[in-house]
């Protein structure tokens, strides 16, 4: 009885309470994200695109040149295929990664980027998630010099005149205002904090979160791509919801920003419910109807449901379908080579509707092999 009021209370958001999965709910979400049919296992889809990654050299945003640093897309599949490594006991796998790390301790150090701003400080991530499955300590001496780095001194061509009035007040000198920053800031502090058990981390990105939250959330839980580009473009709302998943599973229970991020979270949940297409995705802009599916932004949708279903703190009768459903429309959209297809190309601000719907629609871009590693990890958590 007592666990059935908790979990009721939870729901309504009433009461921050430790987490207690209902029963029900728990046979409810097992129901949703078991038995897939052949070939759609989180299993089976995560290893191909992980061993896909593992054979593919570092990218370049799709040139042909290789890149001067590892750059975020490939931070973002790289912590993917180490997440699935670890949830689904592949020492293999594991192995493979380590190795792809491996000269950048010595000849191809130069790899290693600066982290003098959000999408480079990101790389942080893998260091920690190496250390954390292999316990080697040089992982976690470069994970913290990128998690301290992001609230240190402001230094480097990317400071602003705003940049140490942040600081200031608490927040990273590399806040920006952008929505793609809510996975970039959280995800490598949310990792010191597991590697380091230091609440100083989650605690700041948290703040952070809250900023963001209070500075760009619109009334239905969406994100304008910028505050003068009144368009809810997909896969940077994508970097919000994965963002606020990532942090929040994390998140301490006492933390003072855990309520105002949890609204936001399922403000922003219960619109997505809303725009999910019939047969499962989401789409390029995300109330535009006439717009159309892209997989990036399907895949970081679906990964926050999912970790909302797994958490308990989304409704696993009305979640939990979605979530699947947004899992098995995605991967009808990996190719034989493992390559997932129609993925927004890198997508600068236009306030021109136009231009979006005329992005380029890649094929085996990073942006949209991380979230189906994300999703198969969520999946097996």
């Amino acid at each position: 009885m007592k666990q059935t009021i908790q979990c009721l209370l939870l729901t309504l958001g009433i009461a921050q309470l430790q987490p207690v999965v209902c029963e029900a709910q728990s046979k409810k979400a097992m129901a949703d994200f078991s038995k897939w049919p052949a070939g759609t296992s989180p299993q089976e889809v995560g290893k191909k695109v992980a061993e896909h990654f593992v054979a593919t050299p570092h990218t370049n945003f799709g040139r042909t040149t290789p890149p001067k640093t590892i750059t975020y897309p490939e931070t973002c599949t790289w912590y993917g295929a180490l997440t699935f490594a670890k949830q689904s006991g592949d020492k293999e796998l594991l192995q493979k990664l380590v190795q792809r790390f491996d000269p950048m301790f010595g000849a191809q150090d130069t790899l290693i980027p600066k982290p003098l701003h959000v999408d480079a400080t990101v790389f942080g991530s893998v260091p920690f998630e190496l250390y954390m499955q292999t316990k080697d300590k040089r992982y976690l001496e470069i994970g913290k010099r990128f998690a301290d780095k992001q609230w240190e001194n402001p230094e480097g061509p990317h400071v602003k005149p705003e940049s140490q009035d942040f600081l200031n007040r608490g927040y990273s000198w590399q806040t920006r205002m952008w929505i793609d920053d809510m996975f970039m800031i959280t995800a490598v502090q949310s990792q010191a904090y597991r590697a380091t058990n230091d609440k100083k981390y989650i605690e700041r990105a948290a703040k952070e979160m809250v900023l963001y939250l209070d500075s760009l959330q619109k009334p239905n839980g969406l994100f304008y791509h910028a505050p003068d580009v009144p368009y809810f473009w997909g896969r940077g709302d994508g970097w919000m919801a994965a963002g606020m998943a990532e942090l929040l599973r994390s998140l301490p229970k006492d933390s003072q920003y855990r309520e105002r991020i949890m609204k936001g979270y399922k403000t922003m949940m219960a619109s997505l419910l809303k725009y999910q297409a019939e047969n499962g995705m989401w789409r390029q802009l995300i109330d535009d109807a006439e717009s159309w599916p892209e997989t990036s932004c399907t895949g970081m949708f679906t990964f926050a449901m999912i970790t909302g279903v797994k958490n308990g703190w989304l409704d696993a009768a009305t979640y939990g379908p979605a979530a699947r459903k947004g899992w098995l429309a995605l991967i009808t959209y990996i190719d034989s080579n493992n390559d997932v297809r129609e993925v927004c190309e890198g997508t600068n601000k236009k306030n021109d509707r136009q231009y979006y719907l005329d992005r380029k629609r890649n094929i085996g871009d990073l942006h949209g092999q991380a979230p189906v590693l994300w999703c198969a990890t969520a999946l097996l958590r």
